[in-house]
């Protein structure tokens, strides 16, 4: 197959005489050069985008550390107007995700794509170091979801184009140890800024923090836009032609694809994935999952009902998010050998349940502390495998894919509107209120995804129209 080829598939103007050449290729699983491909995806991919995932994680989540080191008390914040803070990212979030991954599935440059949206979202951290009232406070969470909601959606979309399913779990949950880690390093960093910088220039540590962090962000943008690679049916200086034509194959034949003469529309990509039923049974498990993670955004609060006070609840927040890492790197590594997602999300779900039970229950700090870890990491190790089961399960077309994947990730978010409101620090110590909800939430969850693959094939296949244009070009 030719370059010409290629490159017609990368402008939507290939023919049918296209795509049988492009069948016709002989694709041999293990060979040399697919090896080499392989590696070399990774090397590009996997190191720039984990550590734009540790910024974008960090940018969103620092509010917690700002709000613990005072700008709560500096700003005049309620609990309320607190809640409100991480309820409005999550809506803004919301509305987003799904138009940017439909943007993003027609755009051949997501090299440019991704670090633009993290340079704009880092523009507004900057900003954030300024902010003199709640409103401000507010307009700029608003602005920073909008920017950021593309991210991790786009994260996965642009890998099922690179690696095969075989492939793809262990990438995935290690692109997702990024957002343990950061949690690890939000901790470390801020407790070092706010301390190290407290009173510079007249400036209040928190404020330094949204500076540093914004500026790092930034700059960080720029490099990545020079060493991400695009789509492997783009042109490309970064793979040669055979590789890149290796690439097209391995993806078609192990999803079982074809490339189409024609895209769906963005309208039609929305129409076609709110038509398959099953979309909504992976919703629903990441929606209550998603909801329980809420408790991230009020770890350091937590520590401090248990005791720990200053740059120690800052940091006291690191064994927690290393657990997560921990998890994140073992479980699916294992399910992608053993090809399961489905007992994976399962096993996450039951070690988050029980700890949730476990916290609520027990009164002694220290026991707390421990099964607060383990409920970080059985929660964050399913995250990735939900995502990544849903891109599986409904594969095609691709423009479909995208939206399944924000679409579910924009669901999961949006159950965080709610899940700020169940941590108040009038519970404080034990947060009965924000345990037992999590707990029920958990519970659901765990129903859910032990009877998915069987609901999943009892539903109605309702496909568009549109859908069924493609297949009979197909046939």
């Amino acid at each position: 197959m030719s370059g010409e080829v290629l490159t017609k598939l990368a402008t939507g103007q290939s023919n049918i005489a296209d795509e049988a050449t492009l069948a016709a290729l002989d694709y041999q699983p293990g060979s040399d050069l697919e090896k080499k491909l392989v590696r070399k995806a990774d090397l590009l991919l996997i190191p720039t985008l984990w550590l734009m995932c540790v910024l974008c994680f960090m940018d969103r989540s620092n509010i917690g550390n700002a709000n613990a080191a005072g700008m709560g008390k500096d700003l005049g914040l309620s609990d309320t107007n607190y809640s409100m803070l991480i309820t409005v990212f999550f809506i803004a979030y919301c509305i987003w995700e799904i138009p940017s991954n439909v943007i993003l599935a027609r755009c051949p440059l997501p090299s440019l794509y991704l670090p633009g949206l993290m340079i704009v979202w880092g523009a507004i951290v900057c900003a954030m170091s300024t902010m003199e009232t709640y409103g401000h406070v507010l307009v700029c969470r608003v602005f920073l979801a909008i920017i950021e909601a593309g991210f991790p959606p786009g994260v996965l979309y642009i890998m099922t184009t690179w690696y095969k399913k075989s492939e793809i779990g262990k990438r995935w949950c290690l692109f997702y140890t990024a957002i343990c880690f950061s949690g690890a390093a939000s901790g470390l960093i801020s407790g070092a800024v706010i301390s190290g910088l407290e009173g510079v220039n007249g400036r209040r540590g928190w404020r330094w923090l949204f500076l540093v962090e914004g500026i790092v962000t930034i700059a960080f943008a720029i490099f990545a836009m020079f060493i991400l690679p695009d789509y492997p049916h783009t042109p490309s200086k970064r793979f040669s032609e055979e590789e890149r034509r290796l690439a097209v194959a391995r993806i078609l034949h192990d999803r079982a694809e074809t490339v189409h003469t024609k895209k769906l529309t963005a309208i039609q990509s929305v129409k076609a994935a709110l038509a398959d039923l099953r979309l909504y049974l992976f919703a629903g498990v990441f929606i209550l999952q998603n909801g329980s993670t809420t408790v991230s955004y009020f770890i350091p609060t937590v520590l401090a009902s248990m005791g720990y006070k200053g740059t120690a609840q800052q940091w006291m927040t690191v064994p927690i998010w290393a657990t997560g890492v921990v998890f994140l790197l073992v479980f699916p590594y294992v399910s992608d050998r053993v090809g399961n997602r489905h007992w994976f999300v399962v096993l996450g779900l039951s070690t988050g349940l029980i700890s949730a039970i476990i916290c609520v229950s027990v009164h002694v700090d220290v026991v707390r502390y421990v099964f607060l870890c383990f409920y970080i990491a059985g929660l964050y190790m399913t995250y990735p495998l939900v995502l990544t089961w849903a891109s599986e399960t409904i594969n095609q077309p691709a423009e479909k894919r995208a939206v399944v994947i924000a679409f579910v990730n924009s669901a999961g978010s949006l159950s965080s509107t709610y899940g700020g409101y169940i941590w108040p620090s009038s519970d404080a110590p034990e947060y009965k209120t924000g345990f037992i909800t999590v707990s029920i939430f958990i519970g659901l969850a765990l129903i859910i995804a032990i009877f998915l693959p069987l609901l999943a094939r009892r539903v109605p296949k309702f496909t568009t129209k549109a859908e069924r244009e493609l297949e009979l070009e197909v046939d």
